[in-house]
């Protein structure tokens, strides 16, 4: 009787041990919010869950001088937005649009770009699609400045016509544009406080946040850091007349890029996208 207790107690304690060792492994397992990587019933399960807004981000491929990689827009778009989604908690990042409009260059043969007018088509299609799928709310965002400028913005637009198409029947578009800007802007105010260079395009932003994200070396040359410097940026604009201007595709300085500036960069466009988003969708 008393090795049938024992046995009973050790059978139980083995029980309790391995559904502790399934809740924490069920526990430390990361959330799924990126659409290409979840199967069909992940996704549907995740609607069923509240997972009803769609987050549709683009990045673009173009040069962006001898320290990053080309396609350096589409490795900082698909880690911004994961996060986004992640923090948001009731959203699903979509797969992120590689190609932006831009223009290539056979002198520094690096970029490959759409028109405005072939993103407009590829956005409508991709968000219309997305709303087939069951998604309630589709948020359109770029990391890219090409097609989100001034009164040709395909993303407003695009975000504009389909919410008044589809808002009669409880679906919404939504064009968040602070992720990129604004988010860029305030970076740029307060490493300029500190006393590091104004960049624009290849410069501090893009290789400090490329240098935090790329974990494995494959998508930075750090032994080009020294020379991540082209045409200076004075009151805000590229001064092509200055004697130390280098023509390479880097408007402002890069050389001073580290990944703690790369994760504040990251953090901020985190932040104001989803101050934004939330503003949109109120949370129930």
């Amino acid at each position: 009787m008393r090795k049938f207790l024992m046995a009973g107690a050790a059978l139980a304690l083995a029980s309790t041990l391995m559904m502790a060792n399934t809740s924490a492994h069920a526990a430390a397992a990361p959330a799924r919010v990126e659409f290409e990587t979840m199967t069909w019933p992940e996704v549907k399960a995740a609607l069923a869950a509240g997972k009803t807004t769609a987050l549709i981000y683009t990045g673009g491929v173009e040069q962006r001088g001898p320290q990053n990689a080309n396609g350096g827009h589409n490795l900082m778009a698909r880690a911004i937005v994961k996060e986004i989604a992640l923090k948001l908690g009731n959203a699903i990042a979509m797969p992120v649009l590689p190609f932006t409009p831009n223009q290539a260059s056979a002198e520094m043969p690096g970029t490959i770009g759409l028109t405005n007018e072939l993103l407009e088509g590829v956005l409508e299609r991709i968000a219309e699609q997305t709303i087939t799928n069951g998604f309630k709310n589709v948020v359109l965002m770029g990391d890219h400045g090409g097609g989100q400028a001034g009164p040709n913005n395909v993303y407003a637009a695009v975000a504009k016509k389909l919410d008044a198409k589809y808002s009669p029947q409880g679906v919404h578009v939504f064009y968040c544009d602070q992720v990129y800007m604004p988010a860029n802007n305030e970076f740029d105010k307060q490493t300029e406080k500190e006393g590091y260079p104004a960049s624009m395009h290849g410069g501090l932003s893009d290789t400090s946040l490329m240098l935090y994200l790329d974990k494995d070396g494959t998508w930075t040359r750090k032994d080009e850091l020294k020379n991540a410097h082209g045409i200076p940026v004075v009151d805000g604009k590229p001064k092509m007349d200055d004697p130390k201007a280098v023509k390479n595709g880097i408007v402002g300085d890069g050389t001073r890029s580290t990944p703690e500036l790369g994760k504040r960069l990251l953090d901020l466009k985190v932040d104001y996208a989803v101050k934004q988003i939330n503003g949109f969708i109120p949370k129930k």
